[in-house]
């Protein structure tokens, strides 16, 4: 909400302070400069600039167009539709869909003038200068916005403890409430609000290009489609085996541990000792308690993956670092 108020202050007052500035060059239709900057702001700088420049080309064209039309045919509403049809086309044409009906409204100034003078085009261009100049100053204030993407990325990393937590209650008691998967609802959510945040972060840097949130909130969707393997694993258990106190503990631990900045090489190493125990126990003799066994052994299996994961993403870091 407090970033909706913001933008909205910015956009208000970009459209504002081109009004008051044509209104100080004395230019006509100076209201029209602050409907430009409006419908030039774009969710990010970047396609704030793109958008930028395709209109300038568009409206390079309208004047070209409009004034061809309007001088050789009389500057008539018939002749304004005419000049629609030529500029609509060739918009379709160009993909120049948002500068339609911008530069039109621009364009259409010339019927009230009645001529096609250097005053009046001069008027015209100023109006879209300012319009556009503006819109591009407002999103030149929209920063990173660095505090909600950590923000996000924490509530992600929260979640995803929360989930190996009760993966760990659920290993030592079969008849846990409420295990039933739903916590990965919200689990997706946050990770797809955080990807499109991340992306947006990305869209509105011009120069060194940070791509860490969006590396980041891709390691973390690996491992949580890796989450759900092991939670299908220990939603599959019927008892406790003797063999499940190793594990859940260890799960509490990764959970405790559960950290941006760990390595989680010493978790590795651990969990490679705890699979030689639990291979070095006798066979179980009930085909149940098999099963179940077989189950856990899965679940670590797939536990070494999500470890591996945040494992190989540290190292691509640090070489990373490294060699900026």
């Amino acid at each position: 909400m407090k970033s909706i108020i913001t933008n909205t202050i910015k956009i208000t007052l970009a459209a504002v302070l081109a009004i008051l500035c044509a209104q100080a060059l004395k230019l006509d239709f100076a209201v029209s400069a602050g409907i430009v900057a409006i419908l030039s702001v774009q969710p990010t700088k970047k396609e704030t600039l793109r958008t930028a420049l395709a209109r300038l080309l568009a409206f390079a064209v309208a004047l070209v167009i409009s004034i061809t039309l309007f001088n050789f045919l009389g500057f008539t509403v018939p002749v304004f539709f005419l000049y629609l049809l030529l500029f609509i086309l060739v918009c379709q044409w160009r993909k120049w869909i948002s500068a339609m009906a911008m530069d039109s409204v621009l364009i259409s100034h010339f019927l009230s003038f009645g001529k096609t003078g250097l005053p009046e085009i001069k008027n015209e261009v100023l109006l879209f200068l300012l319009g556009v100049g503006f819109g591009i100053l407002v999103n030149l204030l929209l920063h990173k916005k660095t505090d909600y993407i950590e923000e996000l990325k924490n509530k992600t990393d929260e979640q995803i403890k929360l989930t190996l937590h009760r993966m760990a209650l659920r290993i030592q008691n079969p008849d846990l409430a409420d295990y039933d998967g739903s916590c990965f609802t919200s689990l997706n959510k946050s990770l797809f609000t955080a990807k499109k945040q991340a992306e947006e972060n990305y869209n509105n840097q011009f120069s060194k290009k940070d791509t860490f949130d969006s590396r980041y909130l891709e390691m973390r969707e690996k491992q949580t489609k890796i989450l759900y393997e092991m939670y299908k694993a220990a939603r599959n258990l019927q008892a406790t085996p003797s063999t499940a106190g190793l594990l859940s503990d260890f799960l509490e631990k990764v959970s405790n541990e559960y950290h941006k900045d760990n390595d989680v090489k010493k978790l590795l190493e651990e969990l490679a000792l705890i699979h030689d125990k639990m291979k070095s126990l006798p066979l179980p003799q009930a085909r149940s308690e098999f099963e179940d066994r077989a189950n856990l052994f899965i679940l670590m299996e797939r536990l070494k993956e999500f470890l591996q994961i945040k494992h190989d993403f540290m190292i691509s870091q640090n070489n990373k670092s490294s060699i900026q």
